[in-house]
């Protein structure tokens, strides 16, 4: 240490001066030399000096005079302080560096003075000490221990001397030495036992005034030393207060006082530290120096018998060891208890004492004498031995001396080895029944280590008292040599020890001992047992970094490297767990290793690791794992990122990653606010992603009891849920070891109650098969935590149950208090033994601060009780329930928001759970009685029981419930209810009237639920709409400006009420009027300036929106309020002002507020919180523009490069978003005021606010808000962006004014043409500039086109414009081929061989080229281009011309040039047309299809194997052709293709094989696969791909991606694995057989046989389905609406044979209505019903339908609607199970139509029981071939009575209705695409087709026509023709031939369909097998 270099010197000029006047002065006469002291620092000065001063009092003294010497000592004795802190009258130590030392001249010179002077007076040998001490205190130890030494010599003598003075001054110098002693540790300690050694001498030999001396430096000595030291000091005073002489006594005890005011501690906190050594040597002195136990009492303030009692476990121990009976005696007597008691109470701390003795034999003396000495007081002293004794409290003893292995000094841990090893032998068996060979130490300790590690847990825990730091320090390190000693076997307790080793390492002091633990742990384990612990390691070690010692980051990082580099070969899966190390530099070399092991990874794999680490049940594993997630998403790969949220589906990923991100926000504990902030700002990161486009899975592991816990396997069934969904999740999380040790009971216990045993692991004994599968069936993880727990001997105190009063809801104060509470409450109350076995294993449990056990436990804990029969508990439940649902709407209730919803959630589940209950039971009641005769197979107590349940849920109202649910916006279940509420008053005939107040409550709550449909559906029922249901009604749909008009008229009649203000501000924001907003505002405030908190944010967006800063400034100063738009304007502030510290500091505090909707949603609450989202997506651009703007590049190039990305991301995040106006218009206005604040506004960024200008015209034009699109329109132009014209004409046109939107758009055109540079400015980005423009000319010749107004060349012209522009733009070509395309169609035949050719290969080349450029049109180009070509050349005249070889040159040019997945989407339609008849056709058809099997063999050649096996010689011939090339060619010969190829014929042959297997009559015979069809049983397992429809779908790529790199299909495609052995054969005519394939992915999937049926229908029409379900994905109205058609995999074999996947988890409507009749004893049929339907049939369609309504509907009242209610009983899942009904039904409803789908009855409609999706299947009765039935089909579909039942309240209206209506259109407007694809029935006619053929031309011959023979593909054509118009929505009747076809509007279309289809006349008419009344 230096001199002091504070400001005392710097700031003092004098203090030189003031040193060279002392030390002149000292050295009079001679004169020092200080010429250039200057120069030098002080450290050097001082050193100058003192090496003076040495040299000079080497020589004689001037005047040897005692006066003269006396005075220089006293001026010496001051020089140390001044040289130290001459500003400082108090000397404090201060350590002076210089060479010579201070001490070293000073004790020179000193030394000196003395000379001849030793006979002076006292004040010379005082002053020189006193110098001395002063110097000692100012040592600065560069120099050897020898002046230290000379210095003690001086201060021993001067101790002993007479004078008192002299021995205090000598004191205060060994004192100070004491303290340097410590400051500098070489040779310290021997030092040091040196001086306490003459201490000690001195007090036992010297005299009194000696000892009053070395007790005073003991005071002086105890006030500057540390801890350590202190101890010894306070032990020698002690000793001291037994003195016979009082003065002695008195000083000791004086001197404890004193030191215990010096450290602010009373005295007995002065001596508590110590206690270990001093009660010790008290209590053995009771009986020899009482005086000296009396004394010390009197310090410490206590009584004698107190200190006893208090210090008995640190008093035993000695007292046992050393057999002091007559102490212990007198100990016992003191305490009143007995010697044996005493014993026992303390025998741990007593034992480890003695095992711990080193001296020979003394172990074995002290276990005699406490033998003896518990064998005198005991009755029986046989039973009493040394192995008794230590058994008695064996894993206390072994926790004792297990702590002491980790003690600092070598000698203590191995006297701790040595004693474990004592007590092995201790309690071994005798030597006469011992094994040949003893166990070693670890597996003695292996067999108690559970209990161990739980002692060390609790003493950490501070569970058995307070610990000081030192002692856990030691606990630690005692785990790391316990782990070192047990070795691998230490494995078994890995969860204990991780979760004790996580705790400790978030305490800074205890984390680098607790590393040291760690890395023995990670050193000594197995790699299978460390593996699962590694992912943990690395997580906790980077969140910890910031806190470990230099020490502690070694040792972090040996683990580390240990794990990556010794084990990285063996921990295989398990290093995936890894977190990322690169938020710490020093990793940096691990992070390399761990790179190059997740080399291969592709980015894909990266995230959904990254994303399984962050849903990992630990917390510190999940937390550093959302910052990888942060830095993968918004650092690293953004474009990724970008690309996987793009196009009209994202990526399934996407889902995974929210969900991901909704469990971080969620997530409560330690460090949840950093996780939640992460969280936030990769939601805003992704951006606010349109939900509709992607989907989160969720899986619910929830159970039912059903028997009550009497069924054994059942009980053991929910045990073991219990342990593997609930308990061991949390207890490998936990980082509370308190909690821990709970769960780990509560595990022990349930393994008890499934029987499980530690003979499990072993093969000890023989395990009941039973018992074992089940062990077995338990996930690896899971057996890995509770393995151990098998042996545990947890125990929980009995405490009494403690009297609660009911209900609990209202005296407690939070959620959490209520719910543990009550749970824990029910535990005691639960009846049956199983059931007390399993729940009260939870009694501790339930009472954490987690509430996931209670709200697990809640309602099974109910059902339970309310089932078992005790009425009182019942009663208490309900009113426990009637609380919380009253409490949501009490106006008095002081509870807050978070306990009302939290509660109320838990009471809707728990209600929920007993419902589904109510309902299985049910079912099981209907299962029995159907399959007995007599129906009386229930038990009474069984019937009971369901009464107790039901009466209950009976009992609390549903109005009550509806309420309470709107109230805490359960809006799912709220309607529920009401509806419910609504179906009960129907039944009762109420009126119309009556129920509009209920509608109105419909209609709300569809409004809440973001449901416009329903909505719509309501307002059909309400007779008189409301004002509120009209403001809503338009709101739902966007049609703000008449919602605006409402309430404008509703302030008119309360002009007083804010919430009427706050909806007309919501309409003007929403339309973008902010000046009226402001307006608004400010008026309002005036006259209730009160309101100012709630509309503080509706003033500050108004204020940014028009840039009046100083106003958005004065509101955020002024107000105290807190909502998402103050959040922003603080942001927006802070980058107006350019701190970038203060935005980061905004964006932090805004994310925390604008997040919080998130934290309680849950991943399925994604839509609910969507405005959450938005917001925290604004809030990440705002963090996006002002880096890029703020950063921006000083290079013109470089700087339009930066805002070029910057637009391009915030593009595409727009797109991203859900396509409304209310949602994308506060983006991009958000956008323009953040551009707006940068300081410089470069044409760059003036054209980035142009373009949002633009973009919100797009899009309120689309919305039809057309103010705000013209107002928008107008400042795109006021900023001159470029082709804004081209919006204006768009904005116009839709206003209906066709022809000045054309002329506007062309005259805008050649402005732009004449004068380019001056108008617009194209410079920026050319290509941009050029698509734009091509753009233009494509919008102005399509509207040339469609005004019929120009000829064609004139259109021609315009089209050829545009490409020519942008000859690389898809549209541009699409467009222009298709003009010409649609020029051809109109020619008439004559023309087709003159103009047609050329039009032809036009049409090929525009159509190629916009295959090769883009995907948005491969449905429209591939199919179309692909049917020109193939029929020209079949047509002799056409394909003869040189038209005809350039339009193949064409096609060859496309095949090369066209990613090979675009010929794949139209595969079905070329492998059609494989018997083509031109042979240069053909050589480029083997071209495309060749190249696509070679691409994608194992999707095509499923698709291709059916040419291989036809029956037609020619398809089959030429197909094997292709797979023998294909086979044969050198370039695939080493790829897998021959062995697919040879794969899929063999497959192929043998699934042909079991479909033609020959079938006895009977049917008895099951057919095997193994037995029976052993060729295909071994065809798996194989590299093909299971035929799903979902395998054999190629996916197109985003817009925004490069199409050659597109992947259409996933790598990991489910492939053949296993055929099952059971083969089913149905019980329909044609005897289909089902197969079971066991996948490679694990799933289970199935396919049905069937022969004699041509599947190529079901095949195409699969292929339609999915173009159709593309459309819908693509179209946003159709997104959002889910609508989709359920498909299914199709593999023709052959024209006669064929497979399709069978689809899981469904059931026809018919076995649900059936099910349902039977239970009301209602037949499906009977001979009334057969003499009305004759009558019917007879009737004419008036009459019939009068009958079919009187006689038929009355005996079938509709029913449906109790399934949605009996199969989704959760108010949620039944909500979307019927809006998927609803959708999925219309859907194909519509699609049914347009194909002629007939046969619809109930066995062809399935349901889903997963989702409520409607599945049709059987697709024969096609092409309205229904029409020709004998009762010919009257319905365009299947809408009954129970079809419309089960859409709920409103029937077809609203939500069918709309569906059906989208759909609809989205038919009409991709007719050609749609009809492209059918095109493959006209070349590959269906049998049926030939059938009909062959009747026709047998017809015509008996008729002796002239022409025999009939075209078959006209056939097939005239077939296709009624799509065709049904496409173009031309109607045609399904029942009155003499109507006119028209076309129709689609809303009139659908109307007029529902009206067929529902029409009691169509429905009576129909078959009656048809069942029309289901």
């Amino acid at each position: 240490m230096a001199v002091d270099q504070g400001p005392d010197k710097t700031e003092t000029p004098s203090w030189r001066a003031r040193v060279r006047a002392v030390v002149q002065d000292l050295v009079v006469p001679d004169q020092v030399p200080w010429e250039d002291d200057a120069a030098i620092n002080e450290t050097q000065f001082v050193a100058r000096i003192l090496a003076f001063l040495d040299a000079r009092f080497q020589r004689p003294l001037q005047d040897d005079s005692v006066e003269s010497r006396l005075s220089l000592a006293e001026k010496l004795a001051r020089l140390p302080c001044m040289l130290a802190h001459p500003d400082s009258l108090e000397c404090v130590y201060t350590p002076i560096i210089t060479s010579p030392s201070i001490l070293d001249t000073l004790t020179k010179v000193m030394s000196c003075l003395m000379n001849g002077a030793s006979h002076g007076p006292l004040e010379m040998h005082r002053s020189v000490l006193e110098g001395l001490a002063c110097a000692v205190r100012h040592h600065g130890a560069i120099s050897g221990l020898d002046v230290l030494l000379q210095v003690k010599t001086t201060a021993m003598y001067g101790l002993v001397a007479k004078e008192r003075s002299i021995r205090m001054c000598a004191g205060r110098v060994l004192a100070n030495l004491v303290q340097v002693y410590q400051a500098f540790p070489d040779n310290k300690d021997g030092q040091i036992e040196d001086l306490f050694s003459d201490f000690y001498r001195f007090l036992e030999v010297k005299k009194d005034t000696v000892k009053e001396g070395v007790l005073v430096t003991l005071g002086w000595v105890g006030k500057v030393t540390h801890d350590e030291l202190l101890g010894r000091v306070v032990c020698c005073l002690i000793s001291q207060l037994g003195r016979e002489n009082p003065a002695i006594r008195g000083t000791a005890f004086m001197q404890l006082q004193a030191l215990s005011k010096h450290r602010n501690k009373s005295p007995y906190g002065l001596v508590a530290t110590y206690m270990n050594h001093i009660a010790p040597f008290l209590i053995t002195r009771m009986c020899t120096q009482p005086t000296l136990m009396s004394e010390a009492c009197r310090l410490l303030s206590v009584t004698p018998t107190d200190f006893v009692t208090a210090t008995l476990p640190r008093t035993l121990p000695h007292l046992f060891a050393s057999g002091e009976m007559k102490v212990l005696e007198m100990v016992a007597k003191e305490t009143n208890k007995k010697l044996s008691t005493l014993f026992l109470n303390y025998s741990h701390h007593i034992l480890a004492y003695i095992f711990l003795l080193e001296g020979p034999g003394q172990t074995d003396k002290g276990l005699q004498f406490v033998v003896k000495a518990l064998s005198d007081a005991a009755d029986n002293s046989r039973l009493i031995s040394i192995s008794s004794v230590v058994t008695s409290c064996i894993l206390p003893l072994l926790s004792e001396l297990v702590t002491v292995l980790g003690h600092e000094a070598q000698q203590r841990r191995t006297a701790a080895t040595r004693a474990l090893q004592k007590v092995q032998q201790a309690i071994a068996a005798p030597p006469s029944q011992r094994a040949a060979q003893s166990p070693t130490l670890d597996t003695f300790l292996g067999t108690h280590v559970l209990g161990l590690i739980s002692h060390l847990n609790e003493m950490l825990q501070d569970v058995q008292g307070k610990k000081s730091v030192d002692t856990k320090r030691q606990i630690i390190r005692s785990l790391g040599a316990l782990i070192t000693q047990m070795g691998p076997e230490i494995g078994n307790v890995a969860p204990q020890i991780m979760a004790t080793l996580q705790t400790m390492l978030s305490v800074p002091q205890l984390s680098e001992v607790t590393l040291q633990s760690w890395h023995a742990f990670v050193t000594t384990l197995r790699p299978k047992d460390i593996g699962p612990y590694v992912g943990l390691t690395s997580a906790a070690f980077v969140a910890s970094w910031p806190n470990f010692s230099d020490a502690g980051r070694n040792l972090a990082r040996q683990s580390l490297n240990y794990i990556l580099s010794d084990l990285s070969d063996q921990l295989g899966r398990y290093l995936d767990d890894i977190v990322d190390l690169k938020e710490v530099p020093e990793l940096k070399d691990a992070q390399q290793r761990l790179d190059d092991i997740r080399s291969s990874w592709s980015l894909k794999e990266r995230l959904q690791h990254i994303l399984e680490r962050v849903l990992s049940d630990n917390s510190t594993v999940a937390n550093q794992s959302l910052r990888d997630l942060r830095r993968f998403i918004l650092v690293d790969n953004r474009d990724f990122i970008q690309d996987l949220t793009s196009g009209d589906v994202f990526d399934p990923l996407v889902g995974d990653i929210i969900s991901a991100l909704y469990a971080g926000a969620s997530y409560d504990g330690d460090g949840a606010e950093s996780s939640h902030l992460v969280a936030f700002e990769c939601i805003g990161g992704l951006g606010a992603l349109d939900p509709d486009r992607f989907q989160v899975n969720t899986n619910d592991t929830r159970v039912i009891v059903l028997s009550n816990f009497k069924d054994e396997n059942e009980s053991v069934t929910f045990a073991l849920h219990l342990i593997r969904d609930l308990l061991v999740g949390a207890f490998r999380s936990t980082s509370d070891i308190r909690y821990q040790m709970h769960l780990a009971y509560a595990i022990q216990e349930l393994l008890k109650f499934c029987k499980f045993t530690p003979s499990l692991v072993s093969s000890t004994s023989s395990i009941p098969m039973k018992v074992r599968n089940r062990w077995n069936s338990l996930p690896k993880h899971v057996l890995e935590s509770v393995t151990p727990l098998l042996e545990s001997r947890y125990t929980l105190p009995d405490g009494a149950p403690a009297n609660v009063p009911h209900p609990i809801y209202s005296t407690q104060s939070t959620y959490r208090e209520w719910i543990q509470i009550w749970a824990a409450f029910l535990i005691t109350r639960t009846s049956g033994p199983s059931a007390q076995t399993i729940f009260l294993a939870f009694r501790s449990a339930v009472r954490n601060k987690d509430v996931g056990v209670a709200h697990h436990l809640l309602p099974h804990l109910v059902l339970n009780i309310l089932v078992s029969g005790c009425e009182e508990d019942s009663q208490k439940i309900r009113a426990e329930c009637l609380a919380v649902l009253e409490d949501q709407f009490d106006p008095n209730s002081d509870s807050s928001t978070d306990k009302k919803l939290l509660s109320a959630q838990a009471v809707f589940m728990l209600l929920d759970h007993l419902n589904k209950w109510v309902r299985l039971i049910r079912q099981d009641f209907a299962n029995k009685r159907s399959e007995s005769k007599r129906g009386r197979v229930i038990d009474d107590d069984a019937q009971e029981q369901l009464i107790r349940v039901d009466s209950i849920l009976s009992s609390i109202d549903q109005g009550l419930m509806a309420k309470a649910a709107l109230q805490c916006k359960a809006y799912a279940r709220s309607l529920m209810s009401f509806e419910r509420h609504i179906l009960m008053l129907q039944s009762r005939n109420t009126s119309s009237s009556d129920l509009q107040g209920y509608y109105e409550r419909l209609h709300e709550i569809y409004a809440h639920l973001e449901e416009p449909d329903g909505m719509e559906g309501v307002s059909t029922l309400i007779l008189s709409p409301s004002l509120e249901h009209q403001i809503r009604q338009h709101e739902s749909t966007g049609r703000w400006t008449s919602a605006q008009s409402c309430w404008e008229v509703r302030l008119q009649q309360s002009p007083d009420t804010l919430d009427l203000h706050l909806g007309l501000i919501r309409c003007l924001r929403n339309l973008g009027h902010y000046d009226t907003l402001r307006t608004h505002v400010k008026g309002i405030l005036t006259r209730h300036p009160g309101w100012e908190p709630t509309l503080a944010g509706y003033q500050v967006e108004g204020a940014w929106m028009v840039g009046d800063w100083a106003e958005v400034e004065s509101v955020i100063n002024q107000t105290g309020a807190q909502s998402a738009p103050i959040a922003m304007a603080r942001i927006l502030l802070a980058m107006r002002d350019g701190d970038s510290t203060r935005v980061s500091a905004t964006l932090s505090e805004a994310r925390y507020l604008l997040g919080a909707p998130v934290i309680a949603s849950g991943a399925q609450g994604y839509h609910r919180t969507y405005d959450a989202v938005l917001d925290l997506h604004l809030a990440h651009e705002l963090e996006l523009i002002y880096q890029t703007v703020s950063q921006l590049p000083l290079s013109g190039h470089h700087r339009q490069n930066a805002i070029l990305q910057l637009s391009r991301t915030l593009s595409a995040r727009l797109d991203s978003t859900l396509p409304a106006f209310r949602i994308r218009e506060p983006v991009l206005s958000m956008r323009r005021t953040a551009f707006g604040l940068s300081v410089t506004h470069t044409r760059s960024l003036r054209a980035e606010i142009g373009r949002t200008w633009l973009a919100s015209a797009k899009i309120a034009r689309k919305a039809g808000h057309w103010q705000t699109a013209y107002s928008s329109m107008l400042h795109a132009q006021r900023t001159q962006t470029p082709f804004s014209f081209i919006e204006s004409a768009r904005l116009i046109k839709a206003n209906g004014e066709s022809l000045r939107a054309l002329q506007e758009l062309d005259n805008s055109l050649q402005v732009c043409e004449l004068a380019e540079k001056d108008v617009i400015d194209l410079t920026e980005d050319d290509e941009e500039g050029k698509k734009m423009k091509a753009k233009a000319h494509v919008l102005l010749a399509r509207w040339m086109n469609d005004s019929d107004r120009f000829e064609e060349t004139y259109v021609w012209k315009a089209f050829q414009k545009a490409a020519e522009f942008c000859p690389n733009w898809e549209s541009a070509q699409f467009h222009l081929g298709r003009f010409h395309d649609s020029c051809f169609k109109a020619l008439s035949t004559r023309e087709h061989k003159s103009r047609g050719t050329k039009m032809i290969l036009q049409t090929i080349k525009c159509f190629s080229r916009a295959i090769k450029h883009g995907s948005k049109y491969v449905y429209q180009t591939v199919p179309r281009l692909l049917t020109l070509w193939l029929d020209m050349g079949e047509n002799n005249d056409l394909c003869q011309g040189e038209a005809f070889g350039k339009v193949n040159a064409e096609i060859l040019k496309a095949i090369k040039s066209t990613p090979v997945y675009k010929w794949y989407t139209a595969f079905p339609q070329i492998v059609s047309r494989v018997g083509h008849s031109n042979q240069e056709v053909y050589k480029n058809l083997t071209r495309i299809i060749m190249t696509v099997i070679q691409e994608y063999p194992k999707q095509a050649l499923w698709l291709f194997c059916s040419v291989v096996k036809s029956n037609k010689q020619q398809r089959e011939s030429r197909g094997r052709g292709i797979l023998d090339q294909l086979r044969g060619n050198s370039r695939t010969a080493k790829t897998e293709l021959p062995t697919l190829i040879n794969q899929c014929m063999a497959m192929t042959n043998e699934l042909l094989a079991l479909c033609d297997y020959p079938l006895r009559d009977d049917g008895k015979k099951p057919l095997n696969m193994s037995k029976d069809f052993p060729k295909l049983a071994r065809l798996a397992p194989s590299r093909l791909i299971i035929p799903l429809q979902e395998s054999l779908t190629a996916s197109l790529p985003p817009n925004s991606s490069t199409d050659s790199i597109h992947q259409p299909f996933p790598s990991n495609l489910p492939t053949f694995d296993q055929f099952a052995d059971d083969i089913e054969i149905m019980r329909s005519v044609a005897r289909p057989r089902k197969i079971t394939i066991r996948g490679n992915d694990g799933q289970i999937y199935m396919f049905l046989g069937k022969p004699k049926d041509d599947l190529r229908k079901d095949a195409r029409l699969m292929d339609f389905n999915a173009i159709i379900n593309k459309l819908l994905k693509a179209q946003s109205e159709s997104r959002r609406r889910q609508l989709h058609i359920r498909t299914y995999g199709v593999v023709t074999l052959n024209e006669e044979c064929g497979f399709i996947q069978w689809v899981p988890n469904t059931i026809p409507i018919r076995s649900v209505l059936v099910k349902h009749y039977d239970a009301r004893s209602i037949k499906n049929w009977n001979s009334y019903m057969a003499d009305a339907f004759t009558k019917i049939k007879e009737a004419t369609d008036r009459d019939g339908a009068k009958l079919f309504v009187k006689d038929i509907l009355p005996l079938f009242p509709p029913v449906f609607h109790e399934w949605f209610i009996e199969t989704f009983p959760e108010p949620s899942a039944w909500l979307a199970s019927r809006l998927l009904y609803a959708r999925t039904a219309a859907v194909m409803s519509m699609v049914g139509y347009i194909l002629g789908l007939g046969d619809r009855h109930c066995e062809n409609i399935l349901l889903d029981t997963n989702s409520g999706d409607v599945v049709h299947v059987d697709f024969n009765c096609l092409f309205e071939k229904g029409k020709t039935f004998e009762t010919p089909e009257r319905v365009p579909f299947r809408l009954t009575q129970n079809m419309v039942d089960g859409l709920g309240v409103t029937g077809v209206e609203g939500v069918f209705r709309i569906a059906s209506e989208v759909t609809l259109q989205l038919l009409r407007d991709n007719k050609d695409t749609l009809m492209s694809v059918l095109d493959a029935f006209v070349h590959d006619p269906l049998v049926e087709w030939e059938d009909e053929k062959k009747k026709m031309e047998r017809d015509a011959h008996r008729r002796n026509a002239v022409k025999s023979s009939v075209d078959l593909r006209m056939l097939a054509k005239n077939a296709l023709n009624p799509i065709e118009k049904k496409l173009k929505g031309i109607y045609m009747s399904t029942t009155s031939r003499e109507r006119p076809e028209k076309e129709m509007s689609t809303n009139g279309l659908v109307e007029m369909l529902i009206q067929e289809a529902t029409d009691p006349a169509n429905l009576g008419k129909m078959y009656p097998g048809w069942a029309p009344w289901h």
